[in-house]
């Protein structure tokens, strides 16, 4: 299965970011915390490249807190700050205020010298379809500033949001990039919620799954669905299939009902914290 989804108010969105670039001070990129790589759009390391940068590990409370204590150590040896983050539950959220004022901090100082008193730090707001921007901010701010919503492409145009006399962000559509030069990208973000299901093949989606978490995260599956991991890919799908009575009209297993099941237990935590993907090796250290 190709996995793509670029929209044409993609393009609109990151024509307008470029122009926008030159009026903020930090741009703040949220990524998946089971999937930093996958859910990090390569376009915004040349997009931010002359501002300061800060990672939001959102859906941390999903992840591998192993592996994000690893993905922090290894952005923070790259020369950016992160925050591990659960947006909907205001995890973090006072680091991330903590950070803002940090990262910034030569800037701050620097307007402070020439006499330019409460100018609050600007910061662009950047992520892919349905990586939490819109629960972010409304999470920071304390109130409902910004859409929210279960499915990739609610935030639409840019927003500005004053958050105190000290931080102003500025919300940005989720956009993905035009192509996935890596399939194993299209299909974390897939496995994710980042690509609209109605796109996907989910049976064949959740058969990766499956290989996945029985390679990565091995009993889960068992602990979840009672089935026998050591089975083949196939059989083990036949086998949660079964076990959660998936069945079609009339008798037979129905596997699209199955891999729904599987794909939003998956992405609601119900498996487990898991992590798909991890730094890569000797890149960084503790």
């Amino acid at each position: 299965m190709q996995y793509q989804w670029y929209p044409g108010h993609m393009t609109k969105a990151k024509r307008q970011m470029q122009e926008d670039i030159k009026l903020v001070d930090l741009v703040v990129e949220l990524v998946d915390a089971r999937i930093p790589v996958s859910s990090h759009n390569p376009d915004i390391d040349e997009l931010g490249k002359q501002k300061s940068r800060l990672v939001l590990l959102n859906k941390a409370d999903l992840a591998d807190e192993a592996k994000n204590q690893a993905w922090c150590a290894y952005y923070k040896a790259q020369g950016s700050y992160a925050v591990r983050l659960d947006a909907r539950n205001r995890a973090g959220m006072k680091a991330v205020q903590e950070v803002i004022q940090e990262a910034c901090r030569e800037k701050i100082e620097r307007n402070l010298r020439r006499g330019i008193l409460n100018r609050p730090v600007r910061a662009m707001v950047v992520g892919i379809p349905n990586v939490g921007k819109s629960t972010f901010i409304n999470s920071f701010a304390g109130k409902a500033c910004a859409k929210t919503g279960n499915k990739p492409g609610v935030t639409k145009g840019k927003q500005w949001i004053r958050l105190n006399k000290n931080v102003e962000l500025l919300d940005t559509p989720g956009i993905l990039w035009p192509k996935f030069e890596d399939q194993t990208v299209g299909m974390h973000l897939a496995w994710i919620g980042s690509i609209k299901d109605e796109l996907l093949n989910k049976e064949e989606l959740a058969m990766e799954l499956i290989k996945e978490l029985a390679k990565g995260y091995p009993g889960c599956l068992n602990e979840r669905y009672g089935v026998c991991e050591e089975e083949e890919p196939a059989a083990i799908f036949q086998a949660l299939c079964e076990s959660r009575g998936c069945l079609k009209k009339g008798g037979g297993l129905d596997y699209g009902k199955a891999a729904a099941l599987l794909l939003d237990e998956f992405r609601g935590g119900r498996l487990g914290r898991i992590t798909v993907e991890a730094p890569p090796a000797g890149s960084w250290s503790e």
